[in-house]
């Protein structure tokens, strides 16, 4: 039973790591085997990240899998990231439909917005449904929330279902001991969602004058400027775990847009998974993830914000409460070893239909 991936990146690229390559030791565990085919290798993903120019690694990466499709267009079972060739017409995605072949498609992102919203009136034209005829002509597509799930429902395609992004629990301990000499508050992120945190500078700065808080930033190189209470920590798959446990609240601030509206809160189930409490904007996914006074807090306004975190920071019973709940709710829902089920029954469904 073989089931071939098409990923976007390897297992640097978090979006690949956490919708695909997680799940690979438990579905081979099952009897399945799996190829795994990224567009992407880690050299792209280094100059990306260090600014450099990609033209020719992006060329280069089009041919070698243009040429690997060629070389297995008779794997009836394909799982495929997002979609095969970006900012090209959806004609190899139809090609693999008119070959009876059953390609299941996945999105943790609104990536369809790139297309419907790009300047350019002509490639609006050409390819701005794109996406939509990537879902339609899948015999699956697999969501990491409601809203991208609502699209797909639109879009046509003949099933949707609904997977989270989520976490090993086998990676995630919980936070046992406190500092009492310092309360850390949280982010893990990257360059591009580091803008979020901006409208949270004054709350910052207001609890760092009331209350000597620390601010930190595990991931994105870019700081608020706080000064001594402001940490930056590197960020590295063997020591994400670690550094979160290093907070004591971890938070995920959101603008209210079409993007914020396709995230799946997956830094909120991190944050939780590790018993901490959280704190996020009431936008999208943060809404089905966060059960409000319970495992967290939802806000929207600068006031409910620094409410909320002088909350946690006064109230050491009320953080413990909503961390073992939150850490409770990732064990019943968003885990690699709950969700997996899903994965298992669509595989099994496809092969007991060949």
């Amino acid at each position: 039973m073989k089931i071939l991936y098409y990923t976007k990146y390897t297992r640097k690229g978090a979006s690949s790591r956490l919708r695909s390559y997680q799940y690979f030791p438990y579905l081979e565990q099952m009897g399945y085997n799996i190829e795994v085919s990224p567009l992407f290798d880690d050299k792209y993903l280094n100059n990306m990240y260090d600014g450099k120019s990609v033209k020719l690694l992006i060329l280069w990466s089009y041919l070698k899998r243009f040429f690997f499709i060629l070389k297995n267009i008779r794997n009836k079972v394909v799982f495929i990231e997002y979609e095969l060739f970006p900012y090209l017409p959806a004609w190899t995605e139809y090609l693999l439909k008119m070959l009876g072949v059953k390609y299941i498609v996945d999105y943790d992102d609104a990536i369809f917005h790139k297309y419907e919203m790009n300047s350019s009136s002509i490639f609006r034209f050409f390819i701005g449904r794109k996406i939509d005829k990537v879902m339609k002509y899948s015999y699956m597509v697999i969501a990491g929330n409601n809203y991208l799930a609502e699209r797909a429902h639109i879009a046509g395609a003949k099933r949707v279902q609904v997977i989270p992004t989520v976490i090993d629990l086998n990676r995630y301990e919980i936070k046992e001991k406190e500092d009492e000499s310092k309360f850390v508050i949280g982010w893990i992120g990257t360059k591009s969602t580091f803008r979020y945190l901006y409208p949270l500078k004054n709350v910052l700065n207001r609890l760092i004058e009331n209350y000597g808080i620390y601010l930190n930033i595990v991931g994105a190189k870019e700081l608020l400027g706080l000064g001594e209470n402001e940490v930056h920590i590197e960020w590295s798959e063997e020591n994400e775990v670690n550094s979160i446990l290093t907070f004591d609240v971890g938070i995920m601030p959101l603008e209210d847009g079409y993007w914020e509206k396709g995230k799946c809160g997956y830094k909120l189930i991190q944050y939780m998974g590790c018993g901490l409490p959280v704190i996020a904007s009431s936008v999208g996914a943060n809404n089905d993830i966060v059960i409000n006074g319970d495992s967290g807090f939802l806000v929207q306004e600068e006031n409910e914000w620094y409410k909320r975190l002088e909350q946690y920071i006064i109230d050491l019973s009320l953080r413990k409460s909503h961390g073992i709940k939150g850490r409770q709710l990732v064990e019943s829902k968003y885990s690699v070893q709950r969700q997996v089920n899903n994965y298992i029954e669509i595989y099994n469904t496809i092969f007991l239909k060949k």
